[in-house]
C-alpha cells in the first residue's frame, strides 16, 4: 500500500470513530438525570416560563429530532450556544478563549515527559540489572500508580503552602502580567514581545501543573524506553559498533536510542493527544483556566451543548494527533502499512 492510500485509509476510518463517540455523548447526556433548564434557573420559577426556555433551546423536541439538528449542525462546524452561565454564547468562543491554556500545559508537561522518561528509561537499560536498574523501575510503577490529583495536591502542600516558592492556582497573579496576545500561549507570547516580567510570573504558575502531569506520565516512558532500549541493544550493529571500539556511552546513545525511538515516538504523539483531552483533574486541582475546566464547570450546569461541543473538541485533537503519528511512523517504517 502507496502512503498516499494509507493516508486515505487513516482519514476514512477517523469519520466513523467520531461519529461514534459524539453520537454515544450526545445520548448519554440526554439520559442521565437532570434538568438544563431547572440547573440554571432559580427555585420557584414559574413552570409556564420553563417550558417556553425548553422550547426556544429545542429540548423539548423528540430525540430523534435533536440528535439530526446536532448532526446538521455539527457538520457545519456550528458547536452550538451555551445554556449556562451565560446563556448564548457560542460555544466556539469558549473554546477558542480556552484552548491556549490546555494546549500550553500540555506541551510544557510532555515536555517533562520525554525528558524525565527518556533519560530514565535509557539509563536504566545501560546500567541493567544494577541498584540504578531497579531503582528507576520501581520508580514508573510508583509514579504511575499515583492518582494525578493526589500528587498535585502534594506538590501545592509542599511548595506553595509550606515553602512559598510557587503560586498553587491560576495562569497569572493579575491581568497585568497577561502579554499582549499573539497565539495565546503566554510563555510564547511574553518570549516574542520580550516582556520577561510577564514571562517568569508565568513560567511560575504552570511549574507545578506541568510538572505534575509530567512526572505522572513519565513512569510509562521509562519502562517503554527501557523496553525498546534492551531489545535494540541485543541488534548486530550495537554488537559492531562495540566491536570497532565505540565507547559504551556513544554506543547506547547515539546508536541504540536513535533506532529504538521509533516507538517511543509514537507513544509520545498518543499521550500529547491524551494531555490535550485528559488534563481535566489536574486543571481542576490548579484551577487552571483550560478546556479540562471548563468541561467540569460546564457538566455542573448541564449545559449540553458546552459538555457536546468540548468532547467533540476533544475527539477531533485526539484524532488528528493520532493520524499525524501514523502518517509519520508510515513514512518512518513502510513496513506497517501492509
Amino acid at each position: 500500500m502507496s502512503l498516499r492510500s494509507y493516508i486515505i485509509t487513516r482519514i476514512l476510518l477517523t469519520i466513523p470513530m467520531l461519529l461514534i463517540l459524539v453520537t454515544l455523548v450526545f445520548f448519554i447526556l440526554r439520559v442521565m438525570p437532570g434538568d438544563p433548564v431547572l440547573a440554571m434557573m432559580r427555585p420557584g420559577t414559574p413552570k409556564e416560563y420553563l417550558d417556553q426556555i425548553r422550547h426556544e433551546m429545542g429540548i423539548d423536541k423528540p430525540l430523534a429530532v435533536q440528535y439530526v439538528d446536532y448532526l446538521a449542525d455539527l457538520a457545519q462546524g456550528h458547536l452550538g450556544t451555551s445554556l449556562a452561565p451565560v446563556k448564548g454564547r457560542p460555544v466556539a468562543e469558549d473554546l477558542e478563549e480556552k484552548f491556549p491554556a490546555t494546549l500550553e500545559l500540555s506541551i510544557v508537561s510532555m515536555i517533562i515527559t520525554a525528558l524525565v522518561g527518556i533519560f530514565t528509561g535509557a539509563y536504566a537499560a545501560y546500567k541493567r540489572r544494577s541498584p540504578i536498574d531497579y531503582t528507576f523501575r520501581l520508580y514508573s510503577i510508583i509514579i504511575y500508580a499515583i492518582p494525578v490529583f493526589w500528587l498535585g495536591l502534594m506538590l501545592q502542600l509542599i511548595f506553595g503552602v509550606y515553602l512559598h516558592w510557587l503560586p498553587v492556582a491560576g495562569r497569572v497573579d493579575n491581568l497585568t502580567y497577561v502579554p499582549k496576545h499573539i497565539t495565546g500561549l503566554y510563555l510564547f507570547d511574553s518570549l516574542v514581545t520580550g516582556n520577561w516580567r510577564s514571562f517568569w510570573n508565568v513560567l511560575k504558575h504552570i511549574t507545578l501543573p506541568s510538572v505534575t502531569l509530567g512526572l505522572y506520565l513519565s513512569g510509562i516512558f521509562t519502562r517503554l524506553t527501557r523496553s525498546n532500549m534492551l531489545d535494540t541493544l541485543q541488534q548486530d550493529f550495537v554488537t559492531a559498533a562495540r566491536a570497532r571500539g565505540i565507547p559504551e556511552q556513544q554506543v547506547v546513545l547515539k546508536h541504540a536510542l536513535k533506532n529504538a525511538f521509533i516507538p517511543i515516538l509514537t507513544m509520545m504523539g498518543l499521550q500529547f493527544a491524551l494531555l490535550l483531552a485528559g488534563a481535566v483533574l489536574t486543571e481542576s486541582t490548579f484551577s487552571w483556566p483550560g478546556l479540562g475546566r471548563f468541561l467540569v464547570e460546564r457538566i455542573s450546569y448541564r449545559d449540553f451543548p458546552s459538555i457536546q461541543g468540548t468532547v467533540a473538541f476533544f475527539a477531533l485533537l485526539v484524532a488528528l494527533v493520532s493520524l499525524t503519528v501514523d502518517i509519520l511512523y508510515s513514512y518512518l517504517d513502510p513496513r506497517i502499512r501492509y
